[in-house]
């Protein structure tokens, strides 16, 4: 995501432009919803958040400060309603235990099936938060301190809980290769 076409595109949500909300999409919609798929492991769920969030940044737009973070804002918005989406599951009683499995982690057209197959069993063998920050900062590009900020855990978790995702999948596929 390119900071300064998306802090423009938000000036102008601010403004009223509806016509943005194409450009919003076309700049955030890929990273979003890669990163709600990998939370919510569901193809429908992780639609209806980017659905929302675009609602959402169209509604909030007048509120945001720029700050040279237009991303990390983003993401935070994607982040509550992944979290919302999540409490709601909690609450009902799913009719088909299948729902929600992850079958694909991303629909990107260059990655063929194996190379969708490695990626899905690499994040599989982390748990939810260390995914939740390999994802954040390998697929999205948020820096470490955004982060810490967006999950609200200290830098030094952050930074920590990376490396050992890092290790620990780099072991997994040396293991893999031999």
């Amino acid at each position: 995501m390119a900071k300064k076409a998306l802090d423009e595109i938000i000036k102008k949500l601010s403004e009223g432009d509806v016509n943005s909300l194409r450009d919003l999409y076309e700049e955030v919609s890929r990273e979003v919803y890669a990163y709600s798929l990998s939370v919510l492991k569901s193809r429908p769920d992780a639609e209806d958040v980017l659905h929302d969030l675009m609602l959402e940044v169209f509604r909030s737009a007048q509120d945001y400060k720029s700050c040279g973070k237009p991303a990390a804002w983003v993401m935070g918005i994607a982040r509550n309603l992944c979290l919302m989406k999540l409490r709601e599951r909690r609450r009902e009683i799913p009719s088909d235990p299948t729902e929600g499995v992850f079958s694909d982690i991303t629909a990107e057209p260059s990655l063929n099936a194996e190379d969708r197959a490695v990626i899905k069993s690499c994040l599989d063998l982390l748990d939810g938060k260390d995914r939740e920050i390999v994802i954040l900062h390998a697929a999205v590009g948020l820096k470490h301190r955004e982060i810490a900020k967006l999950t609200g855990l200290p830098i030094s978790t952050v930074l920590s809980k990376y490396q050992r995702s890092l290790k620990k999948l780099s072991k997994e596929l040396e293991g893999a290769l031999k």
